[in-house]
């Protein structure tokens, strides 16, 4: 065995013939591994891809052939070794399964095993020692190349198995907050109910007895009525939000003026918000043709509206309406503002803290995605009008909870971002963005499919 570690000149020139027959070695193993009925993959990629790092392998084979010195084989095995590492990698990435790979690397010294066979045939006066010598290199070389691409193959499927993991963790810490912030909404629903029933059941205890003056009768009459009326808006957006969780919500698209929607719906609702001394204004363009669900907008721009009414006290409601400069993705732009005593901390709810967070993360991603000059619609927090109510009606007033709840659905279901503009001392106000245009099936897109 002494003899196998000491090369000889004929190693040296079985290196430079297998360096002459490169091609007709990567041809013949490629020819193999497509007769293979059993590897399929390697027809789905190029020559180059597949060949890989296979070259580099075969260099250092080469020059492990011709080392003159004990370093020259470490350095020579070690090229070896880190270049089957590659090659196992680029497999992986490849979409190579495990037992592909290592069926190719038996080809391969097949492949490479018929090229020795080939020179010793030529070469009778060959050394028995020298075709030992790279018989052995050459099991050495397929065996440990098995072996790497086996070692990259695991670190990889457990680096996919920790990301894997990961994901299922984020997913999980989001499907529970999303529970509890579903939970709270319900249980606000729940407080609103039970407290409109318990006003409807001892009105309607006091309207029973006999010794109830008229006037007061009348005013208790009044009360039971907006109770039955507030009763009957909770179990209807209760409703609502049902059937958004579910899923059973359909977006049905047409193309509708939307600025003589919110003007008639303001005509509408002018009267209710005078009855509270309230004005309602309302700004926009006279005409905005656009393609979109006009039931649920009318659904978003009520629930908002109504909402803005309860919690202000003086002042009013304005609502505008404007379209984006034309971009990538046309848009248009809700805004509902009140004149309440805005927010304080602690008192938003965890939904409303959520479309803060929303409205920051949305500006953010605008920022990097879209240059200013092509920008739809302003990226700029929405202005908020002047409080002129006291802080004492900065409570969350009833049903509000899932009214936003309802809103915040909609919206997503229409692929529209929904802004929460607030702070103690001014108003609140907020902003949809909705696509103006919607594809064949429901698909935002950027081309108006629309009359002049």
């Amino acid at each position: 065995m002494k003899s196998l570690q000491r090369p000889s000149a004929r190693l040296k020139d079985l290196a430079r013939y297998l360096e002459g027959r490169r091609e007709s070695i990567l041809a013949a193993w490629q020819c193999a591994v497509d007769m293979d009925p059993s590897l399929t993959t390697a027809s789905t990629i190029t020559r180059a891809q597949f060949i890989d790092h296979i070259p580099a392998v075969l260099d250092a084979f080469q020059r492990r052939l011709a080392a003159e010195s004990p370093a020259d084989v470490v350095r020579a095995r070690k090229d070896q070794d880190d270049s089957a590492a590659e090659h196992g990698l680029h497999r992986w990435q490849q979409g190579y399964n495990q037992p592909e790979t290592m069926c190719e690397w038996g080809h391969l010294h097949l492949c490479l095993l018929q090229e020795l066979d080939r020179y010793e045939a030529l070469h009778s006066d060959l050394e028995v020692g020298a075709m030992t010598l790279a018989r052995h290199e050459l099991v050495r070389l397929c065996s440990n190349g098995v072996c790497e691409s086996a070692s990259r193959y695991a670190q990889m499927q457990q680096s996919e198995a920790a990301s894997r993991v990961r994901e299922l963790e984020t997913a999980m810490s989001q499907l529970r907050a999303l529970e509890v912030q579903r939970a709270e909404t319900w249980r606000e629903a729940a407080h609103d109910l039970r407290g409109t029933a318990h006003v409807i059941t001892n009105v309607s205890a006091v309207l029973s007895r006999a010794d109830v003056a008229e006037s007061k009768r009348a005013q208790f009459s009044e009360i039971l009525r907006t109770g039955v009326v507030s009763l009957n808006k909770l179990l209807s957006d209760l409703m609502d939000h049902a059937r958004l969780e579910a899923g059973q919500e359909q977006r049905h698209f047409a193309q509708f003026d939307a600025a003589s929607l919110l003007k008639e719906f303001c005509d509408v609702t002018r009267p209710m918000a005078a009855q509270r001394n309230l004005f309602l204004k309302s700004d926009g363009p006279d005409s905005l043709i656009v393609i979109g669900d006009a039931a649920k907008v009318q659904r978003i721009v009520q629930n908002l509206v109504f909402n803005a009414l309860k919690v202000t006290q003086q002042g009013g409601v304005e609502i505008s309406w404007e379209a984006g400069a034309d971009g990538p993705v046309p848009q248009w732009a809700l805004c509902v503002q009140d004149t309440g005593p805005g927010l304080r901390t602690g008192v938003a709810n965890e939904l409303e803290r959520n479309l803060k967070q929303a409205t920051n993360e949305a500006r953010v991603v605008e920022e990097q995605n879209q240059p200013p000059s092509q920008s739809s619609l302003q990226s700029e927090p929405a202005p908020t009008l002047p409080s002129q109510s006291t802080q004492r009606a900065s409570q969350i007033p009833s049903g509000e909870g899932i009214g936003l709840s309802i809103v915040k659905r909609l919206c997503e279901l229409l692929d529209a971002s929904l802004e929460l503009e607030t702070a103690p001392g001014e108003g609140t106000t907020f902003r949809v963005i909705f696509p103006r245009f919607y594809g064949e099936r429901g698909s935002v897109e950027g081309s108006p499919p629309m009359d002049a």
